[in-house]
């Protein structure tokens, strides 16, 4: 018998798989063990990995084997997608790991811990049924901003992804679920809810899914042409967004991640009715060459997504746009690169990640002609980053002059009179930040600029990513305009 009293969590992947190591950690201290911020005092070391990509892959697999070599003594436990993924042959080729668990049913977490107490050695990958939920007490990262997970897996097959075969077909939370977590995270303070899933768009339409308990929602309808001809009803998402809005306290809400294919112009009330719903909107078009969206099993157009980006600069002016894309898929030309960065510049993204492809086995991209060089689909996304550089530093110049609210997430050590933040159009974790400066010997601005609290400032300089600011007041708790003040961002033009 062997007493796990401490534990130690090692973090990878995506915003999804943070959330359910949140839930990790709050089920194990629920169990009576100590969260340890040092992996050589803990009696578990927890690794929940991410196995979406092959480097990411790999990462995870390096921290299961120096946790082994550096803490012998420690228990090793591996959690998250690359458990869920490849579960069977990590069983035989990582024995490193004591123990291998699957986020499909956390539920279960405490009868894996007894079996590692009792120095067995457990590999349970449970059934995928629902989302993984759960009252969470401990934040990773900064702690006035929470991910809240709407929909788990999807079942949009997109040619080039392995999430289906991780985390399984879609699967949407109750509203009535959301609701009451979101209540309870802004009773503990939160200000940030970040809704987050691998299509917010598609929420209550998967075959099961029974959200308002009127059954299954539909899909926007795609003819022909690509073009997205929306939904007889109002969607799903829209409606829990309508219910959101319900909810009191002082917090702002923002959209992470909504696949084009699907997305529904009939949210656009949502953003009018609602100020604390921030217009950020987070689409990953991928490719703006039409063989190359039809080869990643996307229904869409060039042209459509653009129509859908006009679409939202007109019902929204104030929107700022993120976006995705893969370089290197298999069957991409010259010729189709060259359109994808057309496509870009045509529209003006305020944010974008560009990455080359990743070949990953039993996606339906694995086995397609045209493979495309490593060191081609590199520069090829190294050029898409240079696009995106200049029109982001186009769109952040815009905000110099001007007085913004910044939420502030930390407070720098050994700087006097310097904190970092975020202002309503920065996303946490991916886009840039507002370098804030203020008097240190003031007595006023010091009260004032606390971690997790808004404070006004002038912008005075832009760089690459960020923002520079002078302190100007205290906000408190939330600005008077929930969604922050000044909340139209500058025009982006030529």
């Amino acid at each position: 018998m062997t007493d796990i009293l401490t534990f130690f969590i090692d973090q990878h992947g995506c915003a999804k798989n943070q959330v359910d190591g949140e839930l990790i950690i709050s089920r194990l201290l629920n169990l009576g063990m100590t969260q340890t911020f040092d992996p050589a005092e803990a009696d578990l070391i927890v690794i929940n990995s991410c196995g979406f990509i092959e480097s990411a892959k790999k990462e995870s697999l390096d921290a299961v084997c120096v946790a082994h070599r550096d803490y012998p003594d420690a228990k090793i436990l591996l959690c998250g997608c690359l458990a869920e993924r490849y579960s069977q042959q990590l069983k035989e080729s990582l024995p490193e790991a004591d123990g291998i668990f699957g986020n499909g049913d956390l539920s279960k977490l405490d009868e894996i811990i007894s079996q590692l107490s009792e120095n067995k050695r457990p590999v349970n990958v449970y059934n995928q049924e629902g989302v993984c939920c759960g009252d969470r007490k401990v934040f990773l990262g900064f702690r006035g901003s929470a991910f809240v997970k709407i929909t788990e897996g999807c079942s949009n097959h997109c040619s080039f992804c392995a999430i289906p075969l991780i985390r399984g077909e879609l699967r949407s939370r109750p509203a009535s679920e959301i609701t009451a977590e979101i209540e309870s995270l802004v009773s503990q303070g939160i200000v940030e809810i970040n809704l987050i899933g691998q299509d917010l768009a598609a929420y209550g339409t998967g075959e099961n899914d029974n959200v308002f308990g009127t059954g299954r929602f539909p899909l926007p309808k795609i003819n022909d042409d690509g073009v997205n001809c929306g939904t007889e009803t109002p969607s799903a998402l829209s409606l829990l967004l309508d219910k959101i809005r319900d909810i009191p306290g002082t917090f702002f809400l923002r959209l992470l991640y909504i696949h084009p294919d699907h997305f529904n112009r009939d949210i656009f009330k949502c953003f009018r009715e609602n100020p604390r719903l921030l217009p950020y909107f987070d689409i990953p078009f991928q490719s703006g060459d039409d063989f190359i969206i039809k080869a990643m099993n996307r229904k869409g157009s060039a042209e459509e997504y653009k129509r859908l980006v006009a679409d939202i600069r007109r019902e929204l002016p104030e929107a700022v746009l993120r976006t995705t894309f893969l370089t290197g898929f298999p069957g991409e030309t010259a010729e189709a690169a060259a359109h994808t960065v057309e496509f870009l510049k045509a529209i003006k993204s305020n944010w974008s990640g560009c990455f080359p492809y990743s070949r990953e086995e039993d996606t339906a991209a694995y086995n397609m002609k045209g493979r495309v060089s490593a060191k081609t689909a590199q520069k090829r996304a190294e050029e898409l980053v240079s696009v995106q550089e200049e029109l982001t530093r186009k769109s952040l110049s815009g905000w110099v002059g001007k007085e913004i609210d910044v939420l502030i997430e930390e407070i720098v050590s050994g700087e006097d009179g310097l904190a970092i933040g975020r202002a309503w159009f920065q996303a946490p974790d991916v886009d840039g930040s507002v370098v804030v400066r203020y008097e240190k010997d003031d007595f006023v601005q010091e009260s004032a600029v606390r971690t997790g609290r808004f404070v006004r400032v002038k912008v005075v300089a832009s760089s690459d990513v960020d923002l520079d600011a002078v302190f100007i007041q205290g906000c408190g708790n939330m600005p008077d305009n929930p969604s922050f003040s000044l909340r139209f961002a500058p025009e982006l033009t030529d």
